[in-house]
């Protein structure tokens, strides 16, 4: 250790190793480590490569209001990590550090969780022990960080009730209301590259913590120094039990009904559908689903295989259009009409649909958003589910960084549109608001009450959500689970696809239908990616940047409002005050509009365009009429982008 010491000073002394990183280094080798811990940090040590020990170590990992997320695997990895050769060349031992997702980072998050959960369950009266649940996905170190999670759960006194199985978060989200649990863990890192994953943590209306019990989780974490604990007496522990098919079974049921007219689907079972999990979870449940639903359902083979490393996409990012192009290409070769993929843990979906000219299209996360709002909207009403009398009910929730369109297809059919902030826990956070609005004596056992009555509580004595959804590819269609549900959108976006090939038209045409009634309203999103310690600086520094020093005008266009939702009182159309976060919103004299914030899960700083062209009153575009106007916008919000790219740039060498 005393040559350890010297040998992390000199690193300190010359420059390379940060002080706060030699700082926890310290601590952490005081604590006690495992051994393969220690040998990563002396093996970096003594190479002299302190960038790697500075990525690792410059902080402890922060328990943020969405849990953990980090690298767990390093970008040099020592000889103590790779241990005994494991299956698709994973290493051993996860990254050593107190920045990255490994078992430290994990037993203190557990540990903290535990204890606040102790105390909430105390507060609330609990005359059982509460339980946590726990999911997992297909990444590295998943399963390991799942069972190491429900370890610490039962020896501190709480219940773990773990997947069987890797499964989707948004069937994890549901679990815990099923169940009646007091939080649950999803161990996953989403879209993110191999090399990451991460802990979320629910509470137990399903929905992503957030204050006041974030707050509390945080505190609880933070008070935690060490890994290593002292468990209960045995007679004191909790137990482990195992979810399998019967919830698998039981949130199949909650999804069929999604679908609004089976009529609709029924017609169409010609309908030819491509789907991919990109390697992840989904196909658990979505394959399952559409055969439920009857469509016919084609899985592209080489990505249903489960495989941590995403060995056949550059990014299992539904996002991103090379993610899909395998599934593509099979629907080129089978014929089918409609594409979706879903991420590695199954919260978001992408979509390609076939135009009319033959060729398989890309839509975006806005697109796919507004066209299910608006079929969902319009046939709610021509199927009587709402009315002019309880339309003021009906609510579609979106984000600040989501297509306003969204907002028109609301205004267009008397309902309302509530802004929240990024992240679906703001989303759960509604969609909690509007069960607790219900009786007391009307909701009992609300979670296992079936979709037709929860819809007419909804609708007779509070809010009864049309559509929840994120411009990245996240959608919620209704509130049996309380997260962003992939699952519940391949349901629902193949019956619109459906409903259109019954009207004669392409989803394409579909969507250019939508805008000529409504506006052309496109949108573009971009990010600018900075790593490691030096990066996290950067990306500080352009976010008050962007504060201190706002632009007056954007690619010739005067900025005439600047809303700072770090500073700035905001409140929703509900009357709700907006939590305060880093992003400001800048409108341009022109109509357009763009929106800077720091991404909270990932090294990137986020930029979301916007732009629209309506028609005038009373009329609608013809279909030329709307090709122009496309054009028109996607150059101005390419030019807008183009502009902020350069400043950015210009703002960081600064």
């Amino acid at each position: 250790m005393s040559n350890l010491s010297e040998v992390l000073q000199a690193g300190e002394a010359h420059g390379g190793l940060l002080a706060a990183s030699r700082a926890n280094i310290e601590k952490f080798l005081a604590a006690g480590p495992s051994a393969p811990e220690e040998a990563s940090v002396r093996e970096l040590a003594a190479d002299g490569n302190w960038e790697e020990l500075n990525n690792r170590f410059f902080r402890t990992l922060a328990f943020g209001t969405g849990g953990l997320r980090g690298k767990t695997i390093g970008a040099a990895v020592t000889a103590a990590e790779k241990g005994t050769p494991q299956a698709l060349g994973r290493p051993e031992f996860p990254c050593t550090g107190t920045n990255a997702m490994n078992y430290y980072n994990i037993s203190r998050a557990t540990q903290g969780l535990v204890a606040y959960v102790k105390e909430w369950a105390t507060r609330e009266k609990l005359t059982h022990r509460p339980k946590i649940c726990i999911s997992y996905d297909t990444r590295f170190f998943s399963r390991e960080f799942a069972d190491l999670a429900a370890k610490v759960i039962t020896e501190l006194g709480c219940d773990a009730l773990v997947f069987a199985e890797p499964r989707p978060t948004p069937e994890l989200s549901f679990a815990v209301r099923q169940t009646g649990a007091a939080a649950g863990i999803n161990i996953t890192a989403s879209h993110n590259p191999p090399a990451y994953n991460g802990y979320k943590v629910y509470f137990n209306d399903g929905g992503q913590v957030i204050d006041p019990h974030a707050t509390g989780i945080i505190e609880k974490v933070n008070a935690v120094e060490s890994a290593h604990y002292q468990p209960l007496p045995v007679a004191q522990q909790g137990e482990r039990s195992s979810l399998g098919p019967e919830m698998d079974g039981a949130y199949l049921d909650r999804l069929e009904r999604v679908v609004l007219d089976p009529a609709v689907v029924a017609e169409e079972k010609d309908l030819k559908i491509v789907y991919s999990p990109l390697h992840g979870v989904g196909a658990s449940i979505v394959m399952p689903l559409l055969e439920r639903l009857g469509f016919d359902a084609t899985a592209v083979p080489e990505q249903l295989v489960p495989d941590s490393r995403f060995p056949t996409v550059k990014s299992p990012n539904p996002e991103y259009a090379e993610a899909l192009t395998k599934a593509m290409e099979l629907a080129d070769k089978i014929g089918a009409d409609l594409v979706m993929a879903t991420d590695p843990d199954d919260d978001r979906m992408g979509v390609a649909v076939r135009g009319g000219d033959g060729k398989m299209e890309l839509l975006t996360g806005n697109q796919i958003g507004a066209m299910l709002a608006f079929y969902r909207a319009s046939r709610m009403f021509e199927l009587g589910i709402l009315n002019d009398a309880n339309k003021s009910r009906g609510v579609i929730i979106k984000t600040y960084v989501t297509t306003d369109l969204q907002k028109e297809v609301a205004g267009h059919f008397g309902l309302r549109c509530v802004d929240t902030l990024t992240g679906f826990k703001y989303n759960a956070a509604k969609l909690r608001q509007y069960e607790e609005a219900i009786p007391a004596d009307l909701r009992r056992d609300y979670p296992h009450l079936d979709e037709d009555e929860t819809r007419r509580l909804r609708l007779e004595h509070s809010s009864f959500l049309v559509m929840g959804g994120e411009e990245s590819y996240g959608y919620t269609l209704s509130d049996f689970a309380r997260d962003k549900d992939a699952n519940a959108a391949v349901a629902a976006f193949a019956e619109v696809v459906a409903y259109a090939r019954s009207r004669g038209m392409t989803a394409v045409e579909y969507l250019d239908d939508i805008f000529a009634t409504l506006g052309v309203h496109l949108e573009r999103g971009e990010s600018l990616v900075f790593e490691g310690a030096e990066g996290a600086a950067t990306i500080g520094k352009l976010a008050a940047s962007y504060a201190d020093n706002p632009p007056a005008e954007m690619d010739g266009s005067r900025v005439v409002k600047m809303d700072n939702f770090a500073t700035d009182i905001v409140h929703d159309i509900e009357g709700e005050r907006i939590p305060a976060e880093a992003m400001i919103i800048y409108t341009l004299a022109d109509g357009r509009r763009c929106a800077v914030r720091p991404s909270g899960t990932e090294p990137k700083i986020k930029y979301y365009i916007f732009g629209v062209e309506k028609p005038a009153t009373g009329r609608k575009f013809t279909p030329d009429e709307t090709a122009a106007a496309r054009r028109r916008v996607g150059q101005s919000i390419d030019r807008l982008w183009d502009w902020l790219h350069a400043d950015a740039l210009r703002r960081a060498a600064a």
